[in-house]
């Protein structure tokens, strides 16, 4: 029994006393996503602001044509590199961050990657006025701030989340960039035509993000126990079936054992392809479905954002299925998700490149419902690497981080290598049967690979679940 009073009063180790309640876990899971959604915010203002960037002619200088050009008016290449200094500046801080908050948690690690966005989303205009190289650097910066965001994700569902609403927990979490990128495009987009300009948004993006991370600051503990505001009854529910190893601070990482594991292997290899599936129609959709079904932009950005919505009712009732419905085996419920997000996926994806111009509402109807499907890879994949790592959960889930990384130079290659001219429907067909294939590929190895037995890494000399340790907070509701 921890000892946690003296004298009669309760000793904290958190600074603030925080209101008791019988579900702060997920106070934490919220002020945790909303934390998400800065750090992804921030990084991708640029993508919505270089439509008004170019329009600034402030500092404009003389063209090659003789005619005055915005110094903010970037060239594709110039965009790209932008854009992929944030994809390398993840996969530069992914190992990192995984390792940091193995050996320091989660708390103050996330918080310093959310100081660092910060200040980086803040210098942006700063650099854009000055120096372009100064701007590759910020959006390094920025890449690397991000890569904590799927590592603190995963110390979240180990440390906070009963093992009967680890899916619930994955499913909220894992859904903040597209919650990120509709409001991050409305705020983005009001600001940039408002006499405020662009500069703005990337200010109050900051403001906000600052405000979010005090939250995080008060609100998380790297240990439930520690935590005034956890009850007792609570803190039983959060620690049934585990072992102390879930909240051992000091554990050694078997980074070799994990890496050979055949099915956490398989459930890489199965979020590689479905991150790629994912990163494929956000990227080349809009394209697609402008240049080859000829779709206006305008109704294809809406319809696009639409499905960001559409999809959550399938994303928590996976969750819920996998979490509560005790009745059908893990295993199971595993690969029939699975089978969904990535088997069924692959095909209806597959369709999209032998869809005409002429039945291009068939087209788009493919598309959501490959949007809506793909979400319920909570109660797929994830729930594999979570049943098999237990404990190290959240260094599955950090590798996953680092094959979203893997997937951003993955998709351009593909469709480079197969799309010459982007208005050919015919190539692009090609581009969707590759990825499609792949990601068919993948959902059948689960069917081999996947199980639901913790690996022999995970298990350690004491019982599996341990007598229930005495929250700080004593009272009952």
């Amino acid at each position: 029994m921890s000892e946690k009073k003296k004298n009669g009063k309760v000793a904290s180790s958190d600074k603030m006393c925080l209101p008791k309640m019988a579900y702060y876990r997920f106070v934490v899971m919220m002020v945790a996503f909303f934390c998400l959604m800065s750090i992804f915010s921030n990084y991708t203002i640029m993508n919505f602001a270089f439509i008004c960037m170019k329009n600034d002619m402030k500092g404009a200088i003389l063209g090659q044509n003789g005619t005055l050009q915005s110094i903010y008016d970037y060239t594709s290449t110039e965009k790209a590199q932008l854009i992929w200094a944030v994809a390398i500046g993840t996969i530069i801080g992914t190992i990192p961050y995984n390792w940091m908050y193995v050996r320091y948690g989660a708390k103050n690690v996330f918080l310093s990657a959310g100081i660092i966005s910060l200040i980086a989303t803040s210098c942006t205009p700063f650099a854009a006025a000055n120096n372009y190289i100064f701007l590759l650097i910020i959006r390094l910066i920025q890449g690397i701030a991000y890569a904590a965001d799927f590592a603190v994700i995963g110390i979240i569902c180990v440390k906070w989340a009963p093992h009967d609403e680890v899916a619930f927990f994955v499913s909220v979490l894992t859904v903040f960039s597209p919650f990120a990128t509709v409001i991050t495009t409305a705020v983005t987009g009001f600001l940039c035509t408002s006499s405020f300009g662009w500069r703005s948004s990337f200010y109050v993006h900051s403001v906000a993000g600052v405000l979010c991370f005090v939250l995080w600051y008060i609100v998380y503990s790297d240990d439930p126990l520690s935590h005034s505001s956890v009850t007792s009854r609570e803190l039983a529910e959060i620690q049934k079936g585990k072992s102390a190893a879930h909240f051992d601070k000091k554990r050694e990482i078997p980074y070799l054992k994990m890496v050979t594991n055949s099915a956490l292997i398989c459930t890489w290899f199965n979020a590689f392809m479905d991150l790629s599936m994912s990163i494929m129609i956000i990227t080349y959709s809009p394209i697609y479905f402008n240049t080859v079904l000829e779709f206006p932009i305008e109704q294809t950005a809406f319809i696009i954002g639409i499905t960001n919505f559409a999809q959550l009712p399938f994303k928590f009732g996976a969750a819920f299925i996998s979490d509560r419905i005790t009745s059908i085996n893990p295993k199971a419920k595993m690969l029939i998700f699975n089978s969904i997000s990535c088997g069924i996926v692959s095909i209806l994806f597959g369709g999209l490149g032998f869809i005409s111009k002429d039945q291009k509402w068939i087209a788009m109807f493919l598309l959501i419902a490959v949007n809506c499907l793909m979400s319920t890879n909570c109660a797929g994949f994830y729930q594999c690497g979570r049943h098999v790592s237990q404990q190290f959960a959240d260094v599955v889930i950090a590798a996953i981080q680092f094959c979203k990384c893997l997937a951003l130079f993955f998709v351009p290659a593909i469709v480079a290598a197969t799309v010459t001219d982007e208005s050919n429907r015919y190539e692009w067909s090609h581009a969707f049967l590759v990825m499609s294939g792949l990601l068919l590929v993948a959902n059948f190895s689960a069917y081999f690979f996947f199980t639901d037995q913790p690996a022999d890494f995970t298990k350690c000399d004491e019982p599996q679940e341990f007598p229930l340790k005495q929250s700080i907070n004593d009272e009952k509701l």
